[in-house]
């Protein structure tokens, strides 16, 4: 039998269609409330591109993530997409959803792949927009992602991939989720 894990997507994996590409079980629980945490792009990706990172920062800090549930059997492909080992750790963060105290597992940038003042491509910047969009969160919180300074992919063959995984996303439908955000 296998088991049922709980995941905590915050960056390019928030969107359900972006997920279910990478993690055929993936199962939409819900957004959650990060407080004290706060997401920025300053993990340096194999692309030379800045990818997701959720930092601890306290104080007034607020980001937000989608819950989902996988299968354990997709945690390897998960793992594998993430660069578990090689840029990301895979973490377990407490929070609190519907009342529940859960322990959900993300992925958090290692010191050696921090590089502050570096870019993210606009398609990945996009993606993390979009599933923003599509979850219902905040207006100020998606001004805070629109705001990201993003650059050109040089690589035709990937730019053009991700631009269509994006214009798929916006197709897929542009109505928020009402009564996801605990």
């Amino acid at each position: 039998m296998t088991r049922q894990l709980t995941y905590l997507a915050y960056g390019s994996n928030l969107h359900p269609l972006r997920l279910l590409k990478r993690v055929p079980s993936a199962t939409l629980l819900g957004v959650v409330n990060l407080g004290g945490q706060q997401v920025v792009f300053h993990k340096v990706s194999p692309d030379g591109s800045s990818k997701c990172d959720l930092v601890d920062a306290g104080g007034r800090a607020l980001a937000f993530g989608a819950l989902y549930r996988i299968n354990s059997s997709d945690l390897p492909a998960l793992d594998a997409v993430e660069g578990m080992g090689s840029g990301y750790d895979r973490v377990h963060l407490p929070l609190q959803f519907r009342g529940q105290n859960l322990r959900p597992f993300t992925y958090r940038a290692a010191a050696t792949h921090i590089v502050p003042g570096l870019a993210p491509f606009s398609w990945y910047r996009d993606l993390v927009m979009e599933g923003a969009l599509y979850l219902g969160l905040p207006d100020f919180y998606r001004r805070v992602l629109a705001a990201v300074t993003a650059k050109h992919d040089p690589d035709p063959i990937r730019h053009d991939e991700h631009a269509a995984l994006v214009r798929r996303i916006r197709r897929f439908g542009r109505s928020a989720q009402r009564g996801l955000v605990s």
